[in-house]
């Protein structure tokens, strides 16, 4: 039985995410990491695309994106398969790295928008023993940009959007978007925005 299309619209917003084949770690560390984003980067100047939240985990990721130019299918192609090709060689490892396909939930509304980026940014919080106290204390996360005001370090990672979506005046629109994130309560399924 084939697998059903993926819709795709080019002003929409998506939740991405992928696993690791059985939970295993994916990213051993910040090499990895820093790979990860190299091919980002790589995608990015093949075809436009915008990541307004991301968080990378040992053994999965969440990026919140638009992608302007062309379906998810091939971005998410060109960046599964170079990471699983640079994985499998660094680390002589043989078989397939992702549990599945990637997962993607189109995102409806500013609220949603919001509700997604705050899971996304949560997600060092809400393991079984948190990784960190706080979430500006996770380096693999966007909501560091954020929250202290740094610029993107990425031509891809766009961090003006999410705050405008908070009422206010722009400096404390900032500060608001953060302490939304903080104050979110996650459900325990990503659909659940």
């Amino acid at each position: 039985m084939a697998r059903p299309m993926r819709t795709w619209h080019p002003s929409n917003y998506y939740h991405i995410s992928i696993r690791g084949n059985n939970r295993q770690s994916i990213f051993q560390g910040d090499p990895d990491v820093s790979e990860y984003f190299r091919i980002l980067r790589y995608v990015y100047e093949k075809y436009r695309f915008e990541i307004y939240a991301y968080c990378i985990m040992n053994n999965h990721t969440h990026l919140l994106l638009q992608s302007h130019e062309v379906p998810l299918g091939k971005l998410m192609a060109i960046l599964n398969k170079r990471y699983s090709d640079y994985f499998r060689k660094k680390y002589e490892y043989t078989g397939q790295i992702y549990e599945n396909r990637y997962y993607s939930n189109e995102i409806i509304g500013f609220m949603s928008l919001l509700n997604a980026s705050a899971y996304i940014h949560r997600n060092p919080l809400e393991t079984k023993i948190p990784i960190v106290q706080t979430m500006e204390q996770y380096h693999f996360s966007s909501y560091q940009y954020y929250f202290h005001n740094r610029q993107s370090p990425y031509p891809f990672l766009n961090l003006t959007l999410l705050p405008n979506l908070i009422p206010g005046q722009p400096p404390d629109k900032l500060t608001a978007y953060t302490q939304y994130c903080i104050q979110y309560k996650s459900a325990k399924h990503p659909n659940n925005y």
